[in-house]
């Protein structure tokens, strides 16, 4: 029986133009993660792709299963079970179709885990490569609108993303191939040019926690992990020192600095054509009895308010150990907004209220309860163990990147989000046993 069934699914590979082996998955594998700046739809199918492959080039021998493999099989269970409790099923039901990256992937990476153990470095160079190329359709496209319009904003943060993807998702998808060029061993020319070209773009789209943590991440590098010469270090820092000041003075890093931090110096009132608009302080944002529609949030002050509210939620009702249900605890955020006054939107702009934690361990553990918040930490953890023990920075960078972005924003609740850290997180966790120095960069 086992000698049919393989003969019949070699036979239907080949009659498709595919093989067994590690090129087709190392292609299946790439397509997925170059497609992430696309629509829904081109990445879905990428990934449906992969998984149809990786079902029929299974083989006993490279079939495996590990505890880190686990974790997400586990945490997309938990998600399921939640639709017996939620709050709203219907919004359950709809975001666990985005959530099933969760369940797909790394049941995939268990039917060849030794071929895509093989192909790690060429899909990461792939994927690089891939990011680079969308990073010139990206100022192209500023370029076109600059020509049209004379705003000098088309090259900077949301303005600079298409609409498919906001400027802090596309930092993080470009992040990696940063690293990736910063731990090529040898580096030539172009491998430099690469690192500032990157580097240059992760500023224009002005994400201030992505780059933060791009910049700690590329000292810790220059410190610990580069072969370079002492006096090249001491170079290559003063030459990063220079480009991160010219690029926070002249990009819209300053100017997005002075709007989260000039309210918690003093009172900042703006008169627009709608009225007068109150930019609210950190303190105002966590103890202000009552909010009105002219009040405004800076990306700080507005984390703040959903923290607040998160506390409120834990005192008012029984959701310690369930949580509201997946994605269930928006419909919580738009109670808590209406009764608090704040922006409830209009036709053009979005209100406060239909916005959520944008924070994922605050989002984990209101929709999914402690149990749920537990497993994300003990994914992390093992991501980042892993990453150490391995001593592989690309690794390290990647489980550096996603622990502080999850402070910031609701990463793992959207489907662009959650495909990127599974996958990144499998191709990372699932290589046992552990590739040789030759397979290295």
């Amino acid at each position: 029986m086992g000698t049919t069934y393989d003969f019949s699914r070699n036979a239907m590979l080949k009659k498709i133009g595919l093989s067994l082996g590690k090129k087709p998955l190392v292609f299946f594998i790439s397509a997925v993660l170059v497609t992430l700046p696309l629509g829904y739809a081109t990445n879905s199918v990428a990934l449906i792709l992969f998984v149809l492959y990786s079902i029929l080039s299974a083989k006993k021998d490279n079939m495996s299963f590990n505890f880190a493999l686990l974790l997400p099989l586990l945490l997309y269970g938990l998600m399921a079970i939640s639709l017996v409790w939620s709050i709203d099923s219907k919004e359950t039901l709809k975001a666990l179709g985005k959530e099933a990256a969760l369940l797909f992937i790394p049941l995939a990476f268990c039917f060849n885990k030794h071929f895509i153990k093989m192909g790690l470095n060429a899909i990461l160079k792939n994927y690089s490569v891939g990011m680079c190329l969308f990073g010139f359709y990206y100022i192209g496209r500023a370029i076109i609108r600059y020509s049209e319009t004379n705003n000098p904003d088309v090259f900077f943060y949301h303005e600079l993303a298409t609409p498919a993807v906001n400027a802090i998702y596309l930092s993080a998808l470009f992040s990696i191939p940063l690293f990736y060029f910063l731990a090529v061993k040898r580096k030539a020319f172009w491998d430099f040019a690469t690192i500032a070209y990157l580097l240059v773009f992760i500023f224009l789209l002005s994400s201030k926690t992505v780059i933060i943590i791009d910049v700690l991440l590329i000292v810790i590098y220059l410190l610990f992990y580069s072969p370079m010469p002492k006096k090249a270090k001491m170079v290559s820092g003063a030459v990063l020192v220079v480009l991160i000041a010219v690029l926070g003075y002249f990009g819209k890093i300053k100017e997005r600095l002075v709007v989260e931090y000039e309210p918690n110096i003093t009172t900042v009132v703006k008169k627009t054509d709608e009225g007068v608009i109150n930019n609210l302080s950190i303190k105002d944002a966590w103890s202000k009895p009552e909010f009105s529609e002219n009040d405004y949030f800076n990306g700080t002050a507005f984390r703040v308010y959903q923290v607040r509210i998160f506390k409120e939620m834990l005192t008012e009702d029984p959701m310690i150990f369930t949580g509201y249900g997946l994605n269930a605890s928006l419909k919580k955020i738009q109670e808590k907004g209406i009764e608090n006054g704040v922006y409830q939107g209009d036709g053009l702009n979005k209100g406060y209220n239909t916005q959520n934690f944008h924070n994922q361990y605050i989002e984990t553990f209101a929709d999914l309860g402690v149990f749920g918040f537990l497993l994300l930490i003990v994914l992390l953890l093992l991501n980042f163990k892993n990453a150490i023990k391995g001593k592989d920075f690309v690794h390290i960078a990647f489980a550096i990147l996603m622990i502080a972005l999850l402070l910031t924003e609701s990463f793992l609740w959207r489907q662009r989000g959650i495909v990127f850290f599974t996958m990144f997180y499998c191709l990372f966790n699932a290589l046992v046993p552990k590739i040789s120095e030759k397979e290295k960069i």
